[in-house]
């Protein structure tokens, strides 16, 4: 039980009467709460609640200071859920080169991000080719405007990164996820299998010369780059995937390199769907979605979250095409796999009337 005037650090909390998020201004190094009450937003230093005393994040933070997590600076007007979209997308396809109809599903997770703790199971996205295929400009674009993003490379150690899911509850931005040492994949995997769903923490054993069991709650929303496939067919039914082809010529109007403004408008997104988040909040719900009964169930399962905030019916559309695209692929992977080719050899046995072993 906490002490009445114990201080707590916090970047957001959801309360029945208001809701709270951390912004951080860089030119002042100062970071403060946005309190949403339903109708207008205050800015405070700290709060004091009946299990005691909450403040944000200090800026002096590296975690902070260095952009490993960015948050807003402010909470900003965004017009209509319409010009929001619009104002995402173009911001997608002025800096990063992927299909057309990718950049719509990518215009429209992003406020999902935002929203992603009313749900209790969410999609991933990835970014899936070669080396300088555009992954890692992917994630910049796309993570720098999802909610509370959390930058980790790949080369990275696993431990802090189960902590800062934990700590922070934002969207994990990871590049190069497929790692080189298998020890590390198989850490990696553990997130990615269960941080799709609510209520699926990790189990970690830690300490020196001890043996203490730690749970993190790893649910949230992912960006992930990859050069291959993984393994587990269960994990790929996961993402809705974007292939990038490094051997395509990159559009005219893409920049090689990010202009000093991107930081700025990235933020600027950020401050409008801080104030998405507020008054969409209490309002998005899961919503009964009639879904191709022949997909994976999983990917039934996943989509529907993400459709649930997706008003536009051509997006909707594009959206569950995709899902049924990855849904062949998935049959067909799944086909070509080495118990298929044993059950087939089985089956050719069996025709040809050979006797039973």
């Amino acid at each position: 039980m906490r002490k009445k005037n114990s201080v707590r650090y916090v970047c957001s909390e959801v309360l029945p009467d208001r809701i709270i998020e951390m912004v951080y201004r860089e030119e002042g190094q100062e970071t403060k709460f946005a309190v949403f009450d339903g109708s207008e937003v205050r800015y405070e230093k700290k709060i004091e609640l009946p299990a005691g005393i909450i403040q944000p994040y200090p800026a002096t933070s590296e975690l902070i200071a260095k952009k490993v997590i960015r948050f807003p600076s402010c909470a900003e007007e965004y017009g209509t859920d319409q010009e929001l979209i619009e104002a995402i997308q173009q911001f997608v396809h002025r800096y990063l080169d992927v299909s057309p109809q990718f950049e719509q599903i990518a215009a429209h997770f992003v406020p999902f991000t935002w929203v992603y703790d009313r749900f209790n199971e969410l999609a991933y996205l990835r970014a899936l080719g070669d080396f300088g295929s555009g992954k890692s400009r992917f994630l910049q674009v796309i993570g720098s405007i999802c909610y509370k993003p959390m930058f980790v490379g790949g080369a990275t150690t696993v431990s802090p990164i189960f902590r800062i899911i934990d700590e922070f509850r934002g969207t994990l931005v990871l590049d190069e996820a497929d790692y080189r040492f298998s020890d590390t994949t198989t850490e990696i995997v553990k997130i990615l299998n269960s941080g799709y769903q609510r209520g699926i923490p990790v189990l970690r054993s830690e300490g020196k010369g001890t043996f203490e069991v730690k749970s993190y709650d790893v649910f949230g929303p992912k960006l992930v780059a990859t050069r291959r496939h993984f393994s587990d067919p269960a994990l790929e039914s996961r993402f809705l995937v974007e292939e990038m082809d490094n051997k395509k010529e990159l559009r005219a109007d893409v920049p090689i390199n990010l202009p000093p403004d991107f930081e700025r408008e990235a933020e600027a997104l950020r401050n409008r769907l801080l104030m998405w988040r507020f008054r969409n909040f209490r309002h998005v719900a899961l919503q009964a979605e009639e879904l191709d009964r022949t997909l994976e169930p999983r990917l039934r399962q996943i989509v529907a979250p993400l459709l649930s905030v997706i008003g536009d019916e051509q997006v909707r559309a594009d959206l569950k095409k995709l899902v049924q695209d990855y849904n062949a692929q998935i049959v067909t992977d799944r086909g070509m796999s080495t118990e298929a080719e044993v059950f087939e050899a089985l089956l050719r046995c069996y025709d040809a009337g050979y006797p039973e072993p």
